[in-house]
């Protein structure tokens, strides 16, 4: 959740927070530090961390489901949805598993790296 660790709502801003919040998240998803499959803190500990109300997170959070940003997997919690066309999801949910399984075996990212590199080179 590197990407959510470095949110900021300005309170003093004319924009309200959950616009300040969506557009923040939608902007982590774009430059990728936000990739899909990466799972979303939840409502009531966002709002915690963001000192704000955690309605103001949920509608965020509803609207960007709306939108295709999220997903929302009941009790699971929230994920980054796959973004782009059907290929590009496909392929951004293969490399989340990738990366998913590569952590619970203890692979360093520069070794995991290398193999898909290798992977993609044969």
């Amino acid at each position: 959740m590197s990407g959510v660790d470095r949110l900021v709502i300005d309170g003093a801003s004319p924009t309200p927070p959950y616009e300040q919040l969506k557009a923040a998240l939608v902007e982590g998803v774009r430059a990728g530090t936000l990739v899909a499959g990466s799972r979303l803190p939840t409502v009531r500990s966002l709002a915690d961390d963001l000192g704000i109300a955690p309605n103001t997170v949920a509608r965020a959070y509803r609207e960007l489901e709306a939108d295709g940003f999220i997903e929302t997997r009941g009790r699971n919690g929230s994920f980054v949805a796959p973004q782009g066309d059907a290929t590009g999801r496909l392929a951004q949910e293969a490399a989340a598993a990738y990366a998913h399984r590569v952590r619970q075996l203890g692979v360093p990212a520069e070794d995991a790296l290398r193999y898909v590199t290798a992977a993609l080179r044969g």
